[in-house]
């Protein structure tokens, strides 16, 4: 597997009622700036979005944000856009879409809403065609994404995923844990004490 050098986050541009959605952002975002990895986001300021943004800028990282001209306003400040590593606006979401999984090494959901699954479901079915091989991590929080594995082991059960063994999210509880788990899963390495923190699909 490739050298990880991006991670994609997904994530709502809301903060949820839950505190913490947006603490578990910031310290993603800390942790891939203190890895060396450069972040790729949907560009929003607001949110989930932009906790994780302010936790890589705050820790020096790099930060490329992709959004579509017609969410600019709606997701992002002026201000809060100008601080940015780079900015990339483009003309429509499948744009966005494309751009983001081009730019990038691994892909980590955060809690979001429709969105936020329609991309990672997205990344597991271009997975699941065998268009990549890139580490997918749910990133678990609060037993956020719980619902939706079990609807994925329940579609296992009743036949629809055939090629379950290309579609295996690193689901992961802890945010301070995700960049070690896709740093081992692309290395073919098991850290110790990963049993714990790590389950599989």
């Amino acid at each position: 597997m490739n050298k990880i050098r991006s991670i994609c986050v997904y994530c709502g541009s809301s903060p949820g009622l839950n505190p913490i959605y947006k603490q578990s952002g910031k310290l993603l975002g800390r942790s891939i700036a203190e890895h060396g990895l450069e972040l790729i986001y949907g560009g929003g300021t607001k949110g989930i979005m932009g906790a994780v943004a302010d936790g890589a800028l705050s820790a020096g990282g790099k930060v490329t944000g992709i959004i579509p001209k017609f969410l600019m306003n709606k997701e992002a400040t002026e201000h809060a856009l100008g601080q940015l590593s780079e900015l990339i606006v483009t003309d429509d979401m499948h744009q966005r879409k494309h751009l983001m999984f081009s730019h990038a090494d691994a892909f980590v959901t955060l809690p979001g809403g429709i969105g936020t699954v329609e991309e990672i479901v997205e990344m597991m079915t271009w997975a699941q065609l065998g268009h990549h091989r890139k580490p997918m991590v749910l990133a678990n929080i609060n037993g956020f994404w719980n619902p939706m594995v079990s609807l994925f082991d329940h579609m296992r059960a009743e036949g629809f995923i055939h090629t379950a063994h290309l579609v295996k999210p690193l689901i992961v509880a802890n945010a301070e844990h995700i960049v070690p788990a896709i740093l081992d899963a692309a290395s073919g390495a098991k850290a110790e004490g990963d049993e714990a923190i790590i389950e599989r699909m």
